[in-house]
């Protein structure tokens, strides 16, 4: 994608699911809030730039068919203009996340299994 390296895409796939699998049960708990994975995914997005920001909440748009992938230029522009809270607010409080990314980047035709294989790849 031209707004977003789609490794950022899968690095945020590969933390929703953590997060969202219980990895970062401490965070869940409220015992130490802003901690683990929850904490470091919110950072990863809210350190994106703001056409990145803009890239990714349109592939999660297209996932959750609110866009159809011939429309991204579109997506883009409305998230753009229509960004009311941070990004990473919003984009963390979708509980399938994952599964929208997942699901925008294959209407895109982009494969996230290999884009999530090449981020976990060790070096």
């Amino acid at each position: 994608m031209r707004d977003i390296p789609t490794d950022k895409i899968a690095h945020v796939i590969i933390r929703a699911r953590q997060y969202d699998s219980g990895v970062d049960a401490w965070a869940h708990s409220g015992f130490r809030k802003g901690t683990g994975v929850s904490a470091e995914l919110h950072e990863f997005i809210a350190d994106m730039n703001e056409d990145e920001q803009a890239a990714l909440t349109a592939v999660m748009w297209i996932g959750r068919e609110s866009f159809d992938a011939d429309d991204l230029d579109e997506a883009i522009a409305t998230a753009r203009a229509e960004k009311t809270t941070p990004t990473e607010d919003y984009l963390m409080g979708e509980p399938r996340l994952a599964d929208y990314l997942e699901a925008g980047l294959e209407a895109l035709g982009i494969s996230p299994e290999d884009a999530e294989d090449d981020v976990q790849r060790p070096v």
